[in-house]
Parts: C-alpha cells; structure tokens; sequence
C-alpha cells in the first residue's frame, strides 16, 4: 500500500507528489514550516492528506519549543495552528485536524500534563490521525464496494486515492475495495488540468496497482459518456457543507451536470472529516485561487501569450441536487442530505463521547 504521509524520527516523511509520475521520492520535514510550505506548494495535497499532514506538522512545531512553561506552550500552538490554517482555505480537513490537536492539547493540559508530557501526547495523537485515516478509508471503501458491479466502467476525477491520504484513498479506496472483492473493472482518469493530478497522480496509483486505466482529457469526459462508455462517475471531496453540497477539484461539477443528464450515479466519497456542519450550503464554502502560471505555463515553460488575463480557481462547488449519495466510514449517505447528513454527524458524535468515556 502506498503511504503517503507519516512520522519517522522525529521528522514527518511524505511522497513528493510534485515529481510524480516521473520520479517516486519521498522528502523530510524537520521543521513545521517545512510542512506549510509543503502544503503550499502541492508536496502533499488532497484534503484527508492535508489534515494529516497539518497534525503532524502542528506535533513537531510544539516539540521545537525550547520554553518549559505550559503556558508559552499554548500560545506558541496557537501561533502555529494560525500558520496552518492560513495555508489553504478550502480543505476541511485542515481545520479538522487543527482543531483535533488543540483539543488534544487542551485536554491533557486540563489534566495536569506537564511540557513534556503535552509534546509528547501530540506527537502520539499526531501519528494516531495517519493511521486512522487509513483505516477510514479502507471502511469506505468496504461501504462503497456494493455501488460497483462486475463489468463497471468508472470515471473519476483529479486523485482522491492514496496520495490524497495517508494511504487507500477514498474515491479510489472504493475502486480498491471493488477489485479486492474480484470485481472486473476499468477506470477513466480525468487529466485534471491545469495541475494534471488525474494524468500524474491517479493514473500512477490505478497503474501501480495493475488495475485497467484509460486517461482522457477534461474535454472528452461528455462525449466519453454519450457513448455509453462510463457506467458511473466516483470522485471525493474538500470540503461538504450541511445539505450535501461539495466542493472538489475544479471540473468536478461539470461532470455531475453530465451525470445526471444522462442518469448515471454521482457519487462522492469522503471522511465524515470532510463534513462541516458550521455552513449551511456550497454558497459558503470559500474557494481557493492559485497562480496565474499553473495555466499560463506547464512545467515552467509558457502555454499561453505574455499578459494574458488568467482565472484559476483550484474547485468548483457541485450542488446536492447532481450528487446521487456520499459514502462515508459510517455508511452511504442518501437523499434527503440535510436530514441524513444531520443524523449520521450525531450518531458519529455520541459514539466518540462513549468511546472517550469509556476508554
């Protein structure tokens, strides 16, 4: 299995998804500006990677803090969550996570933790998010094997596999589970422009793991289903607000258009992390825009005349009404979402509060 992201000496290891497909590599953090910059820069990216990368980067921050008052410690963290937080808007996952480790802080504090103590319960709780991540996305998938028949052409847009982890993936996690389960299957992978993580990324994962793949680019994906070639379309997700609407990659709503015109399953898959009940609907989810260069240029060499004015929007917002179900760790989610989405947030609630009780 792919790992993407995880903690080694001291020090937060990740693939660098940069120099893929071209170069498998993976790079050492040492410091959490090293994993901003990370983030920043699409070393790691995919929301679920984010967030653990976020963890992990907020473990090591606090350990580089020299102060052996509590009280130092928690404004440093403070500092250093603000730091995270403002490294991409969009990923839910992001704030999860940040907020994860300051309760995380916040409780052992409560309890008498002395600075040591704090650091070391954050690095443990930093390294328990990778790998429940992990087990997650293998219980998605596990819920979203049933939606795929024996035969199943898939489409699928950007990476929501492995990298876009700490390992599995979600949207690709299901596709895992289905061909674990003997299913006979091919993939449709999305290009992805302008960053190609479908061409780089999810095109890599399906090969490494020999499952059938086919990429096309972005434009052919309406006319790749006129032809009756896709059988359902499966992406995950950044960020899903309280009545279903999600946000996803750039081009994502697109293909949900698509999907309900020519009445083929829409579905997402995600982590209940991904959920934020705090937003009513799509409208609200802030939305991400990147450099004008990942259009104008490909692998820094100009695509497009000099001044050009350029529009980049990292992810669109798909309404509810295109989105067929959501499947999570805690089962698949239908229509009516609001209602639904309300029911399995609670039900996922109270049973973290008896398992912290009881532990």
């Amino acid at each position: 299995m792919i790992r993407t992201i995880f903690w080694k000496d001291d020090a937060v290891v990740m693939i660098d998804q940069k120099a893929l497909p071209l170069e498998e590599r993976y790079i050492t953090c040492r410091t959490y500006r090293e994993v901003i910059h990370a983030i920043k820069d699409l070393t790691v990216r995919g929301a679920p990677a984010i967030g653990v990368a976020a963890a992990m980067g907020i473990a090591l921050g606090v350990r580089e803090i020299p102060s052996k008052r509590a009280c130092d410690l928690k404004k440093k963290l403070h500092g250093i969550c603000g730091e995270f937080s403002a490294s991409r808007p969009t990923a839910r996952n992001l704030f999860w996570a940040i907020e994860r480790m300051k309760k995380c802080f916040e409780d052992n504090l409560a309890a008498g933790a002395d600075v040591q103590e704090l650091k070391r319960v954050l690095v443990a709780e930093a390294i328990r998010t990778g790998e429940e991540d992990i087990a997650i996305n293998m219980r998605i998938g596990d819920q979203g094997k049933r939606l795929i028949h024996d035969g199943d052409h898939i489409l699928t847009h950007c990476n929501a596999g492995a990298l876009a982890t700490a390992g599995y993936g979600t949207a690709l996690g299901v596709v895992r589970a289905a061909v674990e389960e003997g299913k006979k299957i091919r993939v449709y992978v999305d290009e992805t422009r302008p960053v190609l993580q479908g061409a780089r990324l999810t095109a890599w994962e399906l090969m490494k793991d020999n499952i059938p793949t086919t990429l096309i680019t972005d434009n052919m994906a309406g006319f790749l289903i006129k032809q009756g070639k896709v059988d359902l379309v499966i992406v995950g997700a950044d960020r899903i607000a309280a009545n279903g609407d999600t946000a996803n990659k750039i081009g994502t709503y697109s293909l949900a258009v698509l999907a309900k015109e020519t009445r083929i399953p829409f579905y997402i898959a995600a982590p209940l992390s991904t959920f934020d009940a705090s937003i009513g609907s799509g409208d609200e989810i802030p939305i991400e825009e990147r450099s004008a260069e990942e259009v104008s240029n490909f692998q820094s060499v100009r695509t497009a005349p000099d001044g050009v004015a350029v529009y980049n929007p990292a992810f669109d917002v798909t309404d509810s009404r295109y989105i067929t179900a959501i499947i999570t760790e805690r089962g698949i989610i239908r229509k009516p979402f609001k209602k639904n989405i309300r029911e399995v947030l609670l039900k996922a609630s109270a049973r973290g509060k008896v398992r912290k009780t009881g532990s």
